[in-house]
């Protein structure tokens, strides 16, 4: 593939810094400036990541700060932005306004799935984003995908024209039946697509194992729990680009050093990361990565990301009461037992979540 993409570590904007309900800039300069500075180019954001602001930010952040050609900026179209093929352009010119930029590098049909793709087939934006390619405006085109191996293999045959694949991949997905990472890399790689890794730490939560699972990764030496998920992701061979969504400097810099000198796992490391998996699978908690997709179209306004975070740190940590978490995550919003059973939720959810019954063991330990 044709470009100027250094290395192989992006910057993930879906999880920037926050003071309140902005975007921290101060600090987002500090992350852009030693990012590039560490040899790093790739920024990737969408233009609902954090309620809008994810673009402003990396407009104020990057692109009024840097040279064009100084880095990569890649955005997605999403499906809640669109109902006909006329309202595609406009949107495109939208984003590119929010970034501050006159074309994308890279351009991506966004979280598609078995749900969602029938609407972009039916508003022709793969057609669109074809002609925006010819005219400059995008120079590479791929697709983000939440959904299983049939439906990806579904997508690329019907697109031959797909550069590139954005996936959801980390070791405790490896072979999960509802994501199934290690199908859909397959898949990528039988295509002869390069592939894109977000999740990498499954938003976090590879980041902060139990004791049990660190005591694992500590005998190894000295390296953060998160270093191994990033390793996992960026050893195989068909992978580009690793994905981090880095919301602090100092997750910053352990990915730089992480990914700097890059070392792919050896066999005895991946034998740890495999114990680290069934110490993980034996916890009993939600895989929820906190994108809050499932937050965006929820008529109640229940924070349920957050509800959660309660339920999982009141299972790995019994002797902590999250009791009073739980009222400061529901004050001036929904609570679990407010639900209504729409299913929106899970019709956005890309970890496939049966978030209804999961707002229901909430309710039963918070509410009643």
């Amino acid at each position: 593939m044709v470009g100027v993409v250094q290395k192989n570590l992006g910057f993930g904007c879906m999880r920037l810094p926050m003071l309140g309900d902005q975007v921290d800039l101060k600090q987002v300069c500090v992350m852009v400036d030693a990012f590039l500075e560490a040899g790093f180019n790739y920024f990737d954001t969408a233009h609902g990541y954090i309620g809008g602001l994810s673009e402003k930010a990396l407009c104020e952040c990057l692109t009024k700060r840097y040279p064009r050609e100084k880095y990569i900026l890649a955005d997605k179209l999403s499906e809640s932005y669109f109902n006909t093929e006329e309202e595609v352009r406009p949107y495109v010119r939208t984003m590119l306004d929010c970034c501050g930029v006159s074309y994308f590098d890279y351009f991506l049909m966004h979280a598609q799935n078995r749900n969602n793709y029938p609407k972009f087939k039916k508003c022709r934006a793969y057609e669109t984003a074809f002609q925006l390619k010819k005219e400059g405006v995008i120079r590479h085109f791929g697709i983000s995908f939440h959904d299983t191996a049939d439906v990806l293999e579904m997508i690329l045959q019907e697109h031959p024209e797909i550069e590139f694949v954005q996936i959801q991949m980390n070791y405790l997905d490896w072979d999960d039946p509802g994501v199934q990472s290690r199908k859909c890399y397959e898949i990528c790689e039988k295509y002869g697509k390069q592939v894109i890794i977000m999740e990498p730490v499954k938003g976090g939560k590879l980041a902060a194992l139990p004791a049990e699972g660190h005591e694992v990764f500590a005998g190894l030496g000295s390296a953060s729990d998160a270093s191994y998920a990033v390793r996992f992701a960026a050893s195989h061979p068909n992978v580009m680009m690793v994905l981090s969504g880095m919301s602090s400097t100092d997750q910053m810099r352990d990915n730089i050093s992480t990914m700097q000198e890059f070392v792919p796992l050896s066999d005895f490391e991946l034998e740890a990361v495999w114990k680290v998996r069934e110490i993980l699978r034996g916890e009993n908690v939600i895989p929820c990565t906190n994108c809050r997709y499932c937050v965006d179209g929820c008529p109640k306004q229940i924070p349920i990301p957050d509800l959660f975070s309660c339920l999982n740190a009141r299972s790995l940590q019994k002797d902590v009461d999250t009791r009073a978490q739980y009222r400061a995550f529901t004050e001036g919003r929904g609570l679990a037992s407010d639900c209504i059973k729409c299913g929106k939720c899970e019709h956005s959810c890309p970890q496939h979540l049966e978030i209804r019954k999961l707002l229901e063991r909430a309710a039963r330990a918070y509410d009643r």
